[in-house]
């Protein structure tokens, strides 16, 4: 496994991510939030084909989530799919709702099949809001997003 993931650049993916904590987390909470984000993740464990939905997605991801917690990184505890959000009597869904231990922070994932597109910045930007308002935990940190596509511009972020 520690040579897969040298071969695999782990460390340097890890590394390089690109995110904006900066902008958008306490100080304290930036190594921590560094650490917990990959630039790229393998999911070869799903074993899906090249041509897949995000629902087929979602279930692999949800048949083998121990897996996919340790690609994660190991420190994210699995809260939910399909998390129902309710804003001005209309419903929202997150992908998948999780926890990061060390952080104290959820976390929400949006899964896409196709190329990274702005607009779903601004979608993350909604439920974390809502997140923060209507789930939080008076002693947790603000929540964290990530959005997981298939593929990404480097100048996209």
């Amino acid at each position: 496994m520690l040579l897969n993931k040298i071969d695999n650049k782990n460390y340097e993916k890890t590394m390089a991510s690109q995110t904006s904590f900066e902008t958008n987390l306490p100080v304290n909470m930036l190594p921590e939030a560094k650490l917990a984000v990959k630039d790229e993740y393998a999911f070869d464990f799903l074993e899906l084909g090249e041509e897949h939905s995000e629902y087929e997605l979602e279930q692999a991801i949800l048949k083998n989530v121990e897996k996919f917690l340790r690609e994660m990184g190991n420190v994210f505890s699995f809260i939910g799919s399909q998390h129902r959000l309710e804003v001005g009597g209309q419903e929202y869904f997150i992908d998948l709702l999780l926890y990061h231990r060390k952080l104290k922070s959820l976390v929400a994932i949006e899964l896409k099949v196709g190329p990274f597109i702005p607009e779903f910045v601004g979608k993350m930007q909604f439920y974390l809001a809502v997140l923060n308002d209507t789930v939080r935990l008076q002693d947790e940190n603000s929540s964290i997003g990530i959005i997981l596509c298939k593929e990404k511009n480097k100048d996209d972020c």
